[in-house]
């Protein structure tokens, strides 16, 4: 009998990362499997193996890619900023219109919470997350006020998902300013 043509799939390991992280917002850490994960990216399940370690490297990598997307997100934002008023602008947009969008966002963020907290293997990726984050403040206030900023958004990130009303409007942006204050440090 011939051997099958080995398949060329070149997007496959990024599509199975991508799949990863779709699983863990539908079913969580706990319900995320080899065997979900391949069948949610139409991969064969030894494909997982193959590119992967074990769940652990598979997970690592999703939730890099999941949190170097969300940084990135703020540091674009930022990147055009010119003075501390036009950054904290950016910062409030970044929470109301970045952060708190979707319910699979923030499914994702809790559980990479919730996995750094156990395992502190992956708190390396919350760390770089919450560096970056502080990094597009502190040209524009002092490092303290760039972590009780940063610090803030990730609450109202808690807030928002374990609260059953909507989070009020404007919220961010009196919690932005009232933490950076009146005066520039």
């Amino acid at each position: 009998m011939a051997a099958r043509p080995r398949r060329h799939d070149p997007e496959r390991r990024d599509r199975i990362i991508d799949a990863c992280l779709d699983v863990i917002a539908e079913h969580g850490v706990a319900g995320t499997s080899h065997r979900r994960v391949a069948a949610a990216a139409d991969v064969p399940l030894g494909s997982m193996t193959y590119h992967f370690e074990g769940m652990d490297a598979l997970l690592h990598e999703a939730f890099s890619r999941f949190a170097d997307d969300t940084a990135a997100k703020v540091e674009r934002r930022m990147e055009r900023v010119t003075d501390r008023e036009g950054a904290l602008e950016a910062f409030t947009a970044n929470i109301e219109q970045d952060v708190l969008t979707t319910d699979r966002d923030l499914v994702l963020t809790l559980e990479l919470y919730t996995l750094a907290a156990r395992r502190p293997a992956f708190r390396d990726l919350t760390s770089r997350w919450m560096t970056r984050t502080r990094a597009t403040l502190e040209p524009f206030v002092d490092p303290r006020t760039a972590q009780l900023l940063d610090a803030m958004n990730e609450g109202l990130t808690i807030h928002r998902a374990l609260h059953v009303e909507p989070v009020a409007p404007g919220l961010a942006q009196d919690a932005v300013e009232r933490l950076a204050g009146e005066r520039g440090d």
